[in-house]
């Protein structure tokens, strides 16, 4: 069975870009979601094996959204996904319990590298 992923972004391309993606490489999208609350609420009814999630969102910034779901399973994997790549906010979402932090615009291929070391 592939791995099952949410991709949680506000941008509809970027959600689309990020699922080609992830199914051209075998995961399963389980599920989408375009803010941080939305995140939360899918995370708990889907149980997703990994999530993708941006940092900037309506309702519920990213980096909240992670805590609320780290704080609920500790076992979650998240990779952060964001144009916001300055070093402090990398810092807060690997302490946050981030497993990997990918800067947009990103290569498929980063893409993928940080999915398969968040899933091991």
């Amino acid at each position: 069975m592939s791995e099952r992923i949410m991709i949680v972004d506000d941008a509809a391309f970027m959600r689309k870009m990020i699922r080609d993606i992830v199914a051209k490489n075998g995961y399963e999208v389980e599920a989408e979601a375009e803010n941080g609350q939305m995140a939360v609420d899918m995370y708990h009814e889907y149980k997703p094996d990994l999530v993708t999630m941006d940092i900037t969102m309506p309702e519920k910034d990213g980096i909240q959204a992670l805590k609320e779901i780290r704080q609920s399973d500790p076992e979650a994997r998240v990779v952060i996904c964001s144009a916001m790549g300055q070093q402090a906010m990398v810092v807060e979402a690997i302490q946050a319990g981030a497993k990997d932090f990918v800067v947009k615009p990103f290569q498929a291929d980063r893409m993928i590298e940080a999915i398969q070391k968040a899933l091991k």
